[in-house]
């Protein structure tokens, strides 16, 4: 991400799920990263390569010392943890001129996504538990916000393994029937290939 100005930086990935975007800090922008994530089924999927390291650990309790780090990233995840928490957990790590960067989804991504009909109660239950952009800017005081917009495209093969293997949190909040009943409508469905905008909104802040 250009706007948090991680290329070459020390870098932690908060939230860091299977290491995608860890791995794309150190094979991309050179980046040395470590990565910490709360679950260690996650973690133990992760495939990053040498020189990053992760640690099971939580956003609330960061297992490193004062002002390690140049840059922290919740990528997704932000709306995982106890943010307040969190995020003065981020300043704590952080060296005097660090940025913290947290990239969710902009409100508008909700209406869009290509799994709503199939699922109806997923807009609702991802816009509840999402910050919003007012949120963010209350609890990252002088944050500077970027919107993405971006398309994903994938086979019809590829989007049944992600409702079969529940690829997002969110599904497992969905009420049993509507789940049984939205994967069989998907399997009758979709469509060869899927085409979905996915907009996203990114808030860099430096600490305070």
């Amino acid at each position: 991400m250009r706007e948090a100005d991680l290329r070459g930086r020390r870098v932690l990935d908060v939230g860091c799920g299977t290491g995608r975007l860890a791995r794309a800090l150190a094979e991309r922008d050179a980046a040395k990263v470590w990565g910490v994530d709360a679950s260690p089924e996650m973690l133990a999927a992760a495939r990053v390569p040498r020189g990053v390291r992760l640690k099971h650990a939580r956003a609330e309790a960061l297992p490193f010392r004062d002002g390690w780090f140049e840059r922290v990233v919740f990528w997704l995840s932000a709306h995982l943890v106890d943010r307040a928490v969190a995020f003065a957990e981020a300043r704590r790590v952080l060296v005097a001129d660090g940025r913290i960067a947290v990239v969710t989804f902009d409100e508008s991504h909700f209406t869009t996504h290509w799994l709503n009909r199939f699922f109806p109660s997923m807009e609702r239950i991802d816009r509840a538990r999402f910050p919003t952009r007012e949120q963010l800017a209350g609890e990252l005081p002088g944050a500077h916000f970027v919107r993405i917009s971006q398309t994903a495209r994938f086979t019809r093969e590829e989007a049944l393994e992600r409702v079969h293997c529940g690829h997002i949190s969110t599904f497992d909040l969905l009420d049993p029937d509507e789940l049984r009943q939205g994967t069989a409508r998907a399997e009758r469905e979709l469509p060869d290939q899927i085409e979905s905008p996915v907009e996203l909104l990114v808030a860099v802040t430096g600490t305070m």
